[in-house]
């Protein structure tokens, strides 16, 4: 008994463990590949298609492999239907513009501030419910909101002070949490049409993506950036954004299994405690001193977002226990 205890809890620590790893080396990785004076590419858009190709590339190959080594490998069969792709073009069009404004975001503004600049997600996510779905929030729930939109504007407030604003970034990330919150809400409709399968969903997103690109690539000048980049033939910068393309496409696994082996609400307190612990990292790791009232931004932000958790996780509580008594009380 006390083995099995154990044991348990060394899978979730290390399934814990390896989520935090994966998501706080993507952002650090994006980061130096986004902006880093070292590489000097200006070219996010291309960055970010080539993630989407790499995830594309990765769900084949494990297909395949699963298709030989079942027993060690559990991923489903791989293949393209057109008619799929055009069904989940509005949500890979809501994809596209999340990835995009997520990395152009992170492009413009530090690691530290990267977590503020992207905060407003449970806003969005509340005012989209109520105008798509109409489904109304409770008090609690928008208090929570409250305290975030207040811890929001003091970040902003603060790093303005410390002369490290970009306001293109907190409109990026402003733009990132809308799309965050509208891609929640087109996934909900689309996966039905895809055996509510998370993987081939994510094999149409980055196929449909991967070709949205390419025109965006072009008008923007990506591809006139690419051309003439020196690293081009760089196997050290190749392997860089392959292992981002590959951290991109091992987070949607460790975000699922560390759900599956804890609750979906310690995966929320374990990316608020991740995003706490990934500030203080970015900041000890750039040298940069922040005034008291700027954590105390981010503290705002972590614990109305941390509290909106616990009141949805009871509001949802109540509604299971209620269910049982109503239909009883209707026979």
């Amino acid at each position: 008994m006390t083995e099995t205890l154990m044991s348990k809890s060394l899978k979730i620590a290390a399934v814990v463990a390896a989520y935090w790893f994966i998501s706080i080396s993507m952002v650090f990785l994006n980061k130096y590949l986004l902006s880093s004076e070292t590489l000097k590419l200006d070219a996010p858009l291309f960055v970010t298609w080539y993630q989407c190709v790499v995830t594309v590339i990765l769900c084949f190959l494990l297909s395949i492999v699963a298709r030989y080594v079942p027993d060690y490998v559990n991923f489903p069969e791989m293949n393209i239907d057109p008619k799929l792709c055009r069904a989940t073009l509005p949500l890979s069009i809501v994809f596209v513009c999340m990835i995009t404004f997520n990395n152009l975001c992170l492009k413009h503004v530090g690691v530290a501030f990267y977590n503020v600049g992207r905060s407003l997600t449970t806003v969005f996510n509340v005012v989209f419910t109520y105008f798509m779905l109409q489904q109304t929030t409770s008090i609690y729930a928008l208090g929570c909101c409250g305290i975030i939109i207040g811890g929001f504007f003091l970040g902003v407030n603060q790093e303005g002070s410390s002369g490290e604003l970009s306001m293109i970034g907190v409109v990026f990330g402003v733009c990132a949490s809308a799309s965050v919150a509208l891609n929640a809400i087109y996934t909900k409709k689309v996966l039905p049409m895809v055996d509510n399968n998370i993987w081939r969903l994510a094999l149409y997103n980055n196929v449909n993506a991967s070709l949205l690109f390419i025109p965006l690539m072009i008008v923007f000048g990506d591809v006139t950036e690419v051309y003439g980049f020196p690293l081009l033939t760089s196997v050290h910068f190749w392997f860089l954004m392959t292992m981002s393309g590959v951290f991109g496409f091992a987070i949607g696994t460790i975000t699922g299994l560390q759900i599956q082996v804890t609750s979906p609400l310690t995966h929320n307190i374990s990316g608020t405690a991740k995003a706490a612990a990934q500030t203080v990292i970015a900041c000890t790791y750039f040298g940069q001193v922040k005034s008291s009232l700027w954590w105390l931004s981010n503290l705002t932000v972590l614990g109305g977002s941390a509290a909106y958790t616990e009141v949805k996780r009871r509001e949802m509580k109540k509604q299971h226990n209620e269910a049982p008594a109503q239909k009883n009380g209707s026979v």
